[in-house]
């Protein structure tokens, strides 16, 4: 299977970049070698639309599967259209990303996650860092903040709920990630301390 994880650097070592539209990298990875390309994301500067221009990039290397925090909907559309795979909160590692996502510790998404624009920004984004930046990626800004840019901001992410019932669904999708990204990290508390 050929996925693709949004990345700060060009290596399996590098960090996910909780960024789709405008990571710095995308890194081609083989799940089953391991073996991998990486490229940087030609979109990053794009005045505008770089989400679908990067959508379009990591169709066109026949990726199954996308790893990373966040997808917008312009870019979600174009995957999905596409029958690229999306699965977001991915943090750490690429290749940490990958084995999560292998080990279905990540779960695939069936919508944005984020409103258009949300990675615009290079403020200190309103989602300062829930979990110690170990979140589901879902802060708007660059996150210069405790979270680094990788916590689940509570502010204006998310499309505005027209009605009760549409706010009561995001805030129970919104628990359902948190009460995920908690064991996450519960876990890897652990996995620390045996080492």
């Amino acid at each position: 299977m050929r996925i693709c994880v949004t990345a700060t650097a060009g290596d399996l070592n590098a960090q996910v970049d909780p960024r789709f539209g405008r990571c710095q990298y995308f890194v081609f990875v083989d799940s089953d070698t391991m073996a991998f390309e990486a490229m940087p994301n030609e979109a990053i500067a794009a005045p505008g639309g770089a989400g679908i221009q990067a959508a379009q990039t990591v169709v066109n290397k026949g990726v199954d599967v996308l790893v990373s925090g966040n997808i917008g909907p312009n870019a979600f559309q174009v995957l999905s259209t596409a029958g690229v795979k999306i699965a977001t909160g991915a943090y750490g590692t690429v290749k940490e990303a990958v084995e999560m996502y292998k080990a279905g510790r990540l779960s695939e998404t069936g919508i944005s996650t984020v409103a258009a624009h949300a990675g615009m920004g290079a403020g200190a984004g309103t989602g300062g860092g829930f979990g110690m930046g170990m979140g589901g990626g879902r802060g708007g800004g660059r996150g210069r903040g405790m979270g680094m840019g990788r916590g689940m901001g509570l502010g204006m992410q998310q499309p505005m709920p027209r009605t009760k019932e549409e706010e009561l669904e995001q805030l129970s999708n919104m628990a359902s990630r948190l009460e995920k990204d908690l064991e996450e990290v519960k876990k890897r508390i652990e996995e620390l301390k045996r080492r």
